[in-house]
Formats: C-alpha cells, structure tokens, sequence
C-alpha cells in the first residue's frame, strides 16, 4: 500500500510502528517521504498514493476521491503557525500591502492567516511568497521578506533568528473559537476499506505511546538534523489525543474551519457530511 507522510517528529513517530510491520493485519507500506506543500499537489493527483498526510485546508479539494480518517492526524492546543517579523512590531496593520512568505497556499496555517488577516490587516497584505518551510526565517531575518508565517518546529527555534512574535495564530483561534487547531489529515482512497485503515493507524499511535524508545532512531534519522530535544517536544505537542481519534472537539474543529473557510470563499463547497466515514 503506497503512502506519504511528512519526515516530521510527529508523522515518523505515528507511523513507526505500521511501517516496521509491528501492526497485526496491516498491510505492507511502501512510504514516500514528502513535505506537506507535495502531498498535498500529490492528491489531487489521479495516480496519488493510497493513503498520505495533507493540509486540512486541501481537504475540500479531494474529498470526492479520498476520505478522512478519524486517527493518525495533527490538531491540538497550543500548537497552531506563527506570523514572525525581524523589527519586532505585534501591530497586524503593519502587514497592509507587505511581502509574506507562507509554507504552501494550501496548507492549514495559510487558511488560519487568510481569516485572520480578513479581520485584522486593513486593505490586506500585499504579496505572499510560497517557499519550503525551512527557509522561511532566514528570508525574513536577512530582510528578504517582510514577515513569515511558520508552522512545525519553527514555535520552539524562532528566537535563533532574532525574529520576533507578531501573532499566534493557534491562540488566535482557540480564543475565537473554543477549539482546537486542525492542521494535518490523514485520507485515504474512497475504494478502500477506511474503518480498517483508521483502526491500523490508531494501532500505530497506541504503539508508539506504549513504546517510546523504539521509534527514537527512525524519527532522527528523517528529522532533518533536528536536535534531539527539539524533537521530542515537535511529538509532545503534535501528537495527542486527537492523533488517537478525532472525536467530538476534533470533527467539531474540522467543520468550524472548513465551514468558514467556504462562507468566505476560501476553498470549494462542499457536504459537511462527508468529513465523517
């Protein structure tokens, strides 16, 4: 069975276990490794992979090919993207018709600052850049780029490029809305048998709470030469709850955002209906 994932902490650490072969009945998996901005180009592609990681913003692109699983995924609190600048300026009119680096225009924490800068940054921000994640903060260090919105490892690194905290856009959210921040779905193929592919990605999950120590040398070895300490706190945020089984909070997140989302326009409409298998 053909999926991508991100080499994040979180994603190498869920997936361990179903990757080694350590899950009872799952299938076989033969991964591709990809950053979020490729899977998700990767599936609204005719010939994408079975199962794979992608923004929840993307969502609505796909769902008539892929269905959402409720386990294996990212939302939570106290983890949502970050908007940094290098003057230090917490002022969002300070972004009217300015430069902004974002990670993908359909990633999650784009979706967050295009709602938030609805409300928040008079006459809009001027142009947005898509570049890798990774370079974001240099570009807005070295003064490339006048702000960037930042998403992963980045909440705990930020202050290594002097880059100062404009705004959170997680706190932004939960304070608006209650509710945790969804960021990354797990889909899988509508002609596939999504109830057993939610219950091996939970297995998964369960397993690498169970046993820690075991995924430690595959979450390194894709970790991008990310410091082991850095790590453990990307998969203490990331991975909770949620990641086990979305539940209420977590369908109930998923609707808040995406039902906005199309009342502004943002992404397609869609039936709400189908979120849930």
């Amino acid at each position: 069975m053909k999926i991508a994932f991100s080499p994040c902490p979180n994603d190498t650490f869920i997936f361990h276990a179903w990757v080694h072969g350590l899950i009872p009945g799952a299938p076989e998996l033969d991964v591709r490794y990809a950053d979020i901005d490729i899977t998700n180009g990767l599936a609204a592609n005719p010939g994408g992979p079975d199962v794979l990681k992608i923004s929840y913003a993307a969502l609505p692109y796909v769902l008539s090919e892929y269905a959402l699983l409720p386990s294996g995924g990212a939302l939570g609190r106290g983890c949502g993207p970050l908007v940094l600048t290098a003057d230090g300026t917490t002022d969002p009119a300070y972004l009217s018709g300015r430069r902004v680096a974002v990670p993908s225009e359909r990633s999650t924490a784009y979706l967050l600052f295009r709602l938030w800068a609805a409300q928040n940054v008079p006459g809009g921000v001027g142009e947005i850049v898509v570049m890798p994640f990774d370079q974001i903060m240099p570009a807005v260090r070295d003064g490339k780029i006048d702000a960037g919105l930042v998403i992963h490892e980045a909440r705990f690194t930020y202050q290594n490029y002097d880059l100062k905290l404009m705004t959170d856009l997680g706190s932004w959210w939960e304070s608006d809305t209650g509710l945790p921040i969804p960021l990354g779905a797990i889909i899988a193929r509508r002609n596939l048998d999504a109830h057993a592919l939610a219950g091996w990605a939970r297995a998964s999950v369960e397993y690498a709470w169970a046993h820690p120590d075991e995924s430690r040398e595959y979450v390194m070895a894709h970790a991008q030469e990310m410091d082991p300490d850095v790590a453990a706190q990307h998969i203490d945020l990331y991975v909770n709850e949620f990641s086990a089984h979305l539940g209420d909070d977590g369908y109930g997140a998923i609707t808040a955002l995406l039902g906005r989302a199309m009342k502004e326009g943002l992404v397609p409409e869609f039936d709400l209906n189908l979120l849930r298998i």
